[in-house]
């Protein structure tokens, strides 16, 4: 058994598991017939393997898998995490599976091929990291894109948050002490102070952002019930790429289908509905359907009449 071989082996544990409970001969059965496998000409996996791959992924991924007797009987996963916690385990896993597949194939580069676009800022990402574990203040340069200015900021940081393949700072700013949030991108001269805040916040984020679309200012509006009619071909892509945690189907028809959502109705969730065009349409609430029709008129007034 190949030794860097492990993080494929417990992506398709997972995956197996996660359709349905099976006994060691079915797990071994179906990994070896494996795609992954197969490519990595792997002839063989050992029940104790089986039993050291268990005690790893429930340390690594917070996953309890169970045989429900001794012997060869049945392994099944006891319990998911947290959706929060097990968002972010399966980004893991996400992350794992592909990093494994490049290391079988040498040559991925010729039919593998990412995003060109690269996210900018991230080199401050473990700087910021610990300022927030270790209450430290930070200093820094913020440049904001609408009025073109530098800015200088002294912040009491409390959070990461990841936004369309960009990286937030969520801060209390000490100027005025209200919750912002920074793009990393935009933050330069960063100074990590050896002062501690002694503040206490009680913020929630996992509240706050539960009914967040991209990041912005919480207080600005309550989260609300948000209806949306799509078109039959641009609903099965939302269906099978949600656009946030509470999406659910409310009603389907041969040409469209409904989609309701709690959350707050920002700028950032209206230019997610604006960038599909006709093929979706707000139905309510009235307040995000004037600002879509506003917002669609001004930018017809961008083009003149010939």
């Amino acid at each position: 058994m190949k030794k860097d071989f492990y993080l494929t082996r417990y992506a398709l544990i997972i995956k197996r598991l996660e359709s349905s409970p099976a006994t060691y001969s079915q797990l071994e059965e179906y990994l070896l017939n494996s795609f992954e496998f197969q490519d990595a000409d792997i002839k063989s996996y050992s029940i104790r393997t089986l039993q050291r791959d268990i005690r790893e992924i429930s340390d690594l991924f917070n996953l309890s898998i169970h045989n429900k007797k001794k012997g060869d009987n049945r392994y099944y996963i006891e319990s998911r995490p947290i959706m929060e916690v097990d968002e972010y385990n399966q980004k893991l896993l996400e992350s794992f599976q592909v990093s494994n597949a490049m290391n079988l194939h040498p040559d991925f580069s010729d039919f593998i091929f990412f995003e060109s676009r690269k996210p900018t800022g991230v080199e401050n990402f473990y700087d910021l990291f610990f300022a927030i574990r270790n209450k430290r203040m930070v200093a820094f340069e913020h440049y904001n894109y609408k009025n073109k200015l530098m800015t200088s900021r002294k912040v009491n940081p409390l959070a990461l948050k990841e936004s369309k393949d960009r990286w937030y700072l969520i801060a209390i700013d000490t100027k005025d002490k209200k919750l912002k949030s920074f793009g990393l991108d935009r933050i330069n001269y960063l100074d990590v102070s050896k002062n501690k805040f002694r503040e206490k916040y009680s913020f929630n984020f996992r509240e706050h952002f539960k009914n967040a679309f991209g990041v912005m200012n919480l207080a600005e509006q309550n989260p609300q019930k948000i209806v949306l009619k799509c078109s039959r071909h641009q609903g099965e892509y939302i269906k099978s790429f949600p656009l946030h945690q509470s999406q659910k189907g409310i009603k389907e028809t041969p040409e469209e289908i409904y989609f309701e959502f709690f959350l707050h109705p920002t700028y950032d969730f209206m230019q997610e509905i604006l960038s599909f065009g006709k093929e979706v349409t707000v139905i309510e609430p009235k307040c995000l359907v004037d600002d879509i029709r506003a917002h669609l008129q001004e930018s017809l007034n961008q083009y003149p009449k010939e």
